[in-house]
């Protein structure tokens, strides 16, 4: 499942090439260091370690596994609301947003569901026209205006035709970056507004885009856009392309929400769901040799 590990786990190799049953908390703050968990984190794994300076596979494991917050069922949340379940996808340009839409919205397809697009990204005639070669590509609808156009009133008329047709999911695709951030706060806010006007209560679940070759700058952009109109989950993308696979500790201590779905390719298929467990195994695997 996480052969993109690939490369975070050369970093680790670079540091300690020979794995060991036990390591040093040294070595381990090199370790964790290379692998892009940030300088604080790393302070704070190795003081919820044993006092020993040996550290064992196991202790560690619970501290890492600690940090991730476990995301409701699918199935659970889309229950509790009525159709459709509208989601507020945003994040900056080049995060893989529009991609990490397609990507959903195919999994949703597959899985039995009906699913409706919103290109209200009208900053940029490129995301609306990528938004509609998605659903061209997965044959689902697409509901899309011209650039420059509200994008409040893309939201609200697919919400609106969502429940028209009695569709399952409604994606939302929003503009990443405008002249200022003061300007896309106020677009955002806008967006979120309106969506409760069309459906009370919506965006159902506002999922924040984060690209994961950006490591722990990612952190800061995470909590202007928390700041702005809050965020309910986490998508990280790219991660099949960076050695900064560690940065995803750094990323849930800070942001305290739920990690989805990983980024891994380009393909269709390449949006996994986030096992914390089995992602800390595989951390754990390249640092550790398994005991006799």
């Amino acid at each position: 499942m996480f052969s993109f590990f690939k490369k975070t786990a050369e970093a680790i190799r670079s540091v300690a090439p020979k794995k060991e049953t036990t390591v040093s908390k040294e070595l381990l703050e090199e370790i964790l260091l290379e692998a892009d968990v940030s300088y604080e984190t790393v302070e704070e794994i190795i003081y919820y370690l044993p006092p020993s300076d040996k550290v064992k596979r196991e202790p560690l494991r619970k501290v890492l596994l600690s940090y991730f917050i476990e995301p409701p069922r699918e199935s659970e949340e889309t229950k509790r609301v009525e159709k459709p379940f509208v989601e507020l996808i945003f994040g900056v340009n080049g995060a893989g947003k529009t991609t990490t839409i397609g990507k959903l919205a195919w999994r949703y397809k597959h899985a039995g569901h009906t699913v409706i697009l919103g290109a209200a990204d009208t900053f940029r005639a490129a995301a609306i026209e990528q938004l509609r070669r998605w659903a061209k590509r997965i044959d689902v609808p697409v509901v899309a205006t011209q650039q420059g156009h509200d994008p409040s009133a893309v939201a609200f008329d697919t919400i609106a035709s969502a429940k028209a047709k009695g569709i399952d999911y409604a994606i939302i695709d929003t503009a990443g970056r405008l002249h200022t951030q003061s300007n896309l706060a106020k677009e955002l806010q806008k967006i979120v507004r309106i969506c409760d006007k069309a459906k009370s209560g919506a965006p159902d679940r506002k999922l924040l885009i984060l690209d994961g070759t950006q490591g722990n700058s990612a952190i800061a952009q995470a909590h202007a856009f928390n700041n702005m109109i809050g965020i309910d989950a986490l998508i990280v993308t790219k991660l099949d392309g960076t050695a900064k696979g560690g940065a995803i500790f750094s990323i849930a201590k800070e942001i305290q929400k739920p990690i989805l779905y990983l980024g891994v390719g380009e393909g269709k298929e390449n949006l996994v769901p986030f096992d914390k467990e089995a992602f800390v195994d595989a951390l754990l695997d390249e640092i550790f040799a398994e005991e006799a």
